[in-house]
């Protein structure tokens, strides 16, 4: 149980290497960087926002075109390239991509124009497409839409809503304007929505028929030319050819840039490291010739880091122990079982100060736990073999996926042990397979017992490994106040409460109640019942009298003194918590034993043969699914809940370095 401890480092620098020791300082990753406090008329602070923003502004570009290049060719990745993680390149490579990158802004650019020039397309094909069914009912005008007449005759061309017929519309025009002249009306098309009609009066009498029209609806088309509509639509078609090759000339622009996809990965990350390069810089105080860098370093680097910049740049660098400082970061250090499980501890909190790393004791527990909830040597075989192949195979995979990965490769494990232990492997599919399709019975008997065969040994073997979890979360408690030399805290916080709970244990165990939980009578020496009951008096005593001496009234001393006795019945309810072993522990061999029933139904016949492996395949990744994330919840409840409830808070401040960490594509390769 182990917090890396971290130093302060202060560093100072020419101004003229500023660049490189930030690129230094970020391709290593090791330097947590703080804002310089003290601006004053000497020292201050450099206004980076618009560099930040020109650089952010690349890398969205960037990854604009990347999306452009996915759209229109895409990469040919694996299902399972997820797990491949980010190209490790060394500085030499990291240097020769950041010449090019001219040459890379211009491959963004084309890129971002062709897919301007592809919406520009698409927009001109859809007018086109859309002025040509606008123009369909009009096919038959054999004159301009936009045609007025001739100086003595008025043409009116429009529509009217709904379908009309000749015999139709001329009462109906009479009828709204009964003082109509001469006029001449033709019907060119008709739908259940619209009359497209031609008009012509003479021009005195034009308003009338127009007002007539009106009446009943008519408005001239939206669409209006000078030109026929039968040669206005040749010209449409033509525009909407001449879209349709920009569009596919400007997509095969972007497919010729396909092989640059690397290059603008490389760009999206360099830009966005600089941008954070940039974040940084304006945090540090400098004045026209120096700077300082101030931040927190792992105190095992530090001197190699001390040694490094001072080699290679004219530059002082000062190391200062942080143990004192409340706001150091916080950096775990765990060896390869107990490291896997330090994001478990990081999703609750990391430890502040004073407080141990919960990491190494908990990862037994949690591996533990794990593998008696999900309790089938099948399952657990199949989570070490997945576990393993992938860690092998993808060796540049993301730290933090590997972490889980290593994690459930020990849960896996530990569900292999407890698996053999109960007899599970697959639900019961190798007695089902021997009797349904080999007629013979055989019995895989468990190397402890079957919990579906006996649950009330299983629940309370479960209690028992849930008071030794919550036994060594106060033993860490005590740790710590021993550690502080706080011998009152660890007399009514950690011994009473030992003393307390082992004798109201030993009061339980020989009671009518556990007897018939249990299905077990113990017997236990008179002597050893009035030992008992009088270590839980004087524990109580002790906890209501001592456990808040801090407090100097008296009365209130006594007041919080109970009420921190009241906590026991939280540790009823803590222990109660750990059925949960029993209940998970049981689904996953009911489920698996159901699904096996299932696929044996149709007996030894070749479709039953094919319909049972159908069902177990399928259903057995379901069940080991579904257990699998119950199995994983639950275990990280009784850690963060039960587990951590008796000794751990957390809060501590994460070691966050400057580094290339929010890169997507590509990392530095570790140095020696």
């Amino acid at each position: 149980m182990a917090v890396l401890q971290t130093q302060k480092i202060h560093i100072c620098a020419l101004k003229k290497n500023r660049k490189q020791i930030l690129e230094e300082l970020q391709r290593m990753g090791r330097v947590q960087i703080e804002a310089g406090d003290g601006e004053d008329e000497v020292f201050r602070r450099m206004d980076t926002a618009s560099a930040c923003s020109a650089f952010e502004k690349r890398a969205q570009n960037a990854e604009a075109a990347l999306k452009v290049l996915d759209a229109y060719a895409p990469a040919q990745n694996s299902p399972l390239a997820f797990l491949e993680g980010k190209k490790s390149i060394t500085e030499e490579e990291y240097n020769a991509e950041v010449q090019e990158r001219e040459q890379i802004l211009k491959d963004i650019s084309s890129i971002l124009a062709f897919q301007k020039d592809i919406g520009e397309a698409r927009s001109a094909r859809v007018r086109a497409e859309s002025a040509m069914e606008s123009l369909i009912p009009w096919m038959g005008l054999d004159i301009p839409m936009n045609s007025k007449g001739t100086k003595s005759t008025a043409v009116l061309i429009g529509s009217i809503p709904g379908r009309w017929t000749l015999e139709q519309l001329m009462p109906a025009l009479t009828e709204a304007r009964p003082d109509l002249g001469a006029f001449s009306i033709e019907i060119l098309g008709a739908d259940k929505d619209q009359t497209c009609l031609f008009a012509v009066s003479p021009r005195k009498g034009a308003d009338v028929l127009e007002d007539a029209l009106r009446i009943n609806g008519f408005v001239r088309p939206s669409l209006s030319c000078s030109m026929i509509p039968a040669e206005y639509a040749e010209i449409l078609e033509q525009q909407k050819k001449e879209a349709v090759q920009a569009e596919q000339t400007a997509a095969e622009g972007i497919r010729a840039l396909a092989d640059r996809r690397e290059k603008i990965r490389f760009a999206s990350d360099y830009y966005r490291m600089r941008a954070e390069k940039y974040r940084v810089l304006g945090g540090l105080l400098q004045s026209g010739h120096v700077f300082f860098i101030e931040g927190f370093v792992a105190e095992d680097q530090g001197e190699n880091i001390r040694k490094k910049l001072e080699r290679e740049y004219p530059c002082q660098v000062e190391l200062e122990d942080a143990s004192e400082d409340g706001a150091a970061p916080v950096l775990l250090k765990n060896n390869s079982f107990a490291e896997p499980t330090e994001s478990v501890v990081e999703a609750f909190g990391l430890p502040q100060k004073g407080e141990i790393d919960p990491t190494a004791v908990m990862a037994f527990f949690y591996y533990f736990l794990f593998g008696l909830m999900l309790s089938d040597a099948g399952y657990g075989i199949l989570m070490v073999a997945v576990c393993a192949a992938a860690v092998k195979k993808f060796p540049n995979m993301d730290a933090g996926l590997r972490k889980m990965l290593r994690m459930f490769f020990y849960c896996g494990i530990s569900t292999i042990f407890w698996g053999v232990m109960f007899g599970g492997y697959f639900g019961d599919v190798i007695p089902v397979v021997a009797s349904t399709f080999f007629h013979r019975e055989v019995v895989v008997p468990a190397l402890w017992f079957a919990p579906l065969d006996d649950p009330m040994k299983l629940l309370m073997f479960s209690f028992l490994f849930g008071i030794i979890h919550l036994f060594v979360g106060l033993g860490a408690k005590g740790y710590m106040l021993v550690r502080d030399r706080d011998w009152m805290g660890f007399f009514s916080g950690v011994a009473c409460w030992y003393a307390l709970l082992a004798g109201l244990i030993l009061l339980l165990l020989p009671s009518d109640m556990f007897a018939s939980m249990a299905g077990v009578t113990i017997v236990f020496p008179k002597w050893v019942g009035t030992l008992a009951k009088w270590m839980s008096v004087f524990s109580a005593v002790c906890i209501v009298i001592f456990s808040e001496t801090g407090t100097k009234n008296i009365a209130a001393r006594l007041a919080l003194g109970a009420y921190d006795l009241y906590g026991v019945s939280g540790w009823l309810s803590d222990v109660l918590s750990y059925s949960r072993l029993l209940a998970l522990g049981l689904a996953t061999g009911v489920i698996g034993t159901v699904i096996n029933t299932m696929g044996s139904m149709l007996g030894d016949s070749i479709i039953g043969f094919i319909l049972f492996w159908v069902i177990f395949v399928v259903g057995h990744l379901l069940n080991m699914a579904i257990n699998l994330l119950g199995a994983y919840v639950h275990t990280n409840r009784l850690q963060f809940v039960e587990f951590f409830g008796k000794f751990y808070e957390g809060g501590g401040r994460p070691f966050r370095p400057f580094s290339a960490a929010s890169n997507k594509y590509f990392k530095f390769k570790e140095e020696e």
